[in-house]
């Protein structure tokens, strides 16, 4: 390695200019491996949108909660549930990318 530069697993980086070098990977495999990393990110927005539900829940059966403790509540839901839709418009796009592909064993 000269010097200036930074190794990374699979990724050298030669003063900015990355240096990517070829991988053993199977077209399958990396098409099931980012199907799984969706399906996992899928999982993540999950509960994420469970908390919310949860955080709720939480604040209306608070005896002593004030109409601006339930509307700032809502507002803050709110905002977490339309950056959870890009992120699921964005996921949809990665899954769509592969919609008509036939993974078989002989297409590597």
């Amino acid at each position: 390695m000269s010097k200036g530069s930074i190794k990374n697993e699979r990724i050298e980086y030669e003063i900015g200019m990355p240096v990517i070098t070829a991988s053993t990977t199977t077209r399958t495999q990396a098409i099931t491996d980012l199907i799984q990393s969706v399906a996992l990110e899928e999982t993540a927005l999950s509960h994420i949108l469970n908390a919310e539900g949860e955080k709720i829940q939480k604040v209306v059966a608070m005896d002593d909660a004030t109409p601006e403790m339930l509307l700032a509540t809502n507002k803050s839901v709110e905002s977490m549930v339309n950056a959870i839709t890009r992120l699921e418009m964005i996921l949809q796009s990665k899954l769509t990318a592969f919609e008509d592909c036939l993974c078989e064993d002989n297409r590597e």
